[in-house]
């Protein structure tokens, strides 16, 4: 059986998703017989998300025009995408900026009303990423295969998630350990 190629993939979220993957501890040296794991920010340096992926792990809401174009760009290159944790499938923490209403309430709260009194905007055109007005889920922007909720998921979520994929065959996501959120 030939490696896949798997890609982990962080949107707007706090890691916690891939600190919980690190918990798979020696299961990791077989996910490593069996994946090669091509783009991650916790295992390559690669800046360039690649063509040719079979399986890739993102986590993270869609909050700005970087996790946009980068969304985007996963779903084309990938056969199966896994909405990685609560945050993916329902924007979570990082979606609580929705309730201010639109980017621009929440820019001026972080950077003039919070500021020490030297805030400006930030307005550096491919150096700070534009807000989107909402941040999304995942599904909301690009179709997803596959649901993995949890706030992280545990070690022990994610391997049920991943063995079935790397063997060819299709994960069952069933019962309260493996689908509850939170």
């Amino acid at each position: 059986m030939s490696r896949l190629n798997v890609a982990t993939v962080w949107l707007a979220g706090c890691s916690g998703c891939h600190m919980s993957f690190l918990d798979l501890d020696e299961w990791l040296l077989e996910f490593a017989e069996l994946a090669n794991v091509v783009y991650s920010p916790v295992a390559s340096d690669t800046k360039v998300y690649p063509e040719g992926v079979d399986i890739a792990l993102v986590e993270g809401g869609v909050a700005n025009r970087d996790n946009l174009e980068l969304i985007l760009k996963v779903r084309a290159r990938t056969r199966i995408l896994v909405s990685f944790g609560d945050c993916a499938i329902t924007a979570n923490i990082p979606g609580m900026r929705n309730m201010l209403g639109g980017s621009e309430p929440v820019l001026r709260r972080a950077y003039l009303e919070l500021a020490d009194g030297s805030g400006a905007l930030p307005q550096a055109p491919g150096l700070v990423p534009e807000l989107l007005e909402q941040v999304l889920p995942v599904h909301q922007v690009v179709p997803v295969d596959v649901y993995l909720p949890g706030c992280p998921p545990s070690a022990d979520r994610i391997r049920a998630c991943l063995e079935p994929l790397l063997h060819g065959e299709w994960p069952v996501m069933e019962g309260a350990e493996l689908i509850r959120f939170g």
